[in-house]
């Protein structure tokens, strides 16, 4: 295990942010805000990427580390960022434009995810994040898949929940739930499913079907 634990520090150290998301990442960290690791920011960049993404949203701005990578992988892209701090999003709405971003390509919505994915466009996203408040995983995964299109990308970042998922003994709520989940995505049909332990876990999903 401790080979394993230095690899994962080689992967996260073997990653180099451009200045805007070490700027976001740093606030982030002053702010009491966890960022994405520098490695699941990578991943996301190569999922955009892969994909050519043209329509990206996220549920869960933070200071914009995670937005800033998802660009990084699709610079044209339209973005749609979800959070319920104010504050996060105007520092978040900095770092977008310093990097060159502008505002009618990155939309923000102050609000809570659940109240305003109801009203997103059903299969219109390339690309959905999932880096919110984990007790509500699941109903958060029900909005990713209605609102990604067919081919498109669904990435839960947190998979792993600090280590805990792995682990046989640990059995508060938010494991459980992590758990529960992983297992019907890797027995479903309607996705293809990769997790990775990059980061504190990452769970990707291809939808296969409608």
């Amino acid at each position: 295990m401790a080979g394993k634990e230095l690899s994962w520090k080689y992967v996260e150290e073997s990653v180099i942010e451009p200045d805007e998301i070490v700027a976001a990442r740093a606030h982030s960290l002053e702010q009491g805000v966890e960022p994405i690791s520098p490695a699941t920011g990578a991943h996301l960049a190569l999922a955009t990427a892969a994909i050519d993404a043209q329509s990206i949203i996220e549920i869960g701005t933070g200071l914009g580390v995670s937005g800033l990578w998802m660009l990084r992988g699709a610079p044209h892209a339209h973005l749609t960022s979800i959070d319920v701090e104010a504050d996060h999003q105007a520092g978040a709405r900095r770092f977008f434009t310093d990097a060159g971003h502008p505002a009618s390509r990155v939309r923000l919505i102050t609000g809570r995810a659940m109240d305003v994915l109801p009203r997103m466009n059903e299969a219109s996203y390339d690309v959905v994040l999932v880096d919110a408040d984990p007790k509500g995983l699941l109903e958060s995964l029900e909005h990713a898949l209605r609102l990604v299109r067919v081919g498109g990308i669904v990435v839960i970042t947190h998979a792993l929940w600090r280590d805990t998922v792995p682990d046989p003994a640990k059995r508060d709520g938010v494991t459980r739930e992590f758990r529960s989940v992983i297992g019907e995505l890797v027995a479903s049909d309607a996705v293809h499913v990769a997790l990775s332990p990059v980061g504190d876990g990452l769970l990707q999903l291809v939808k296969r079907s409608a």
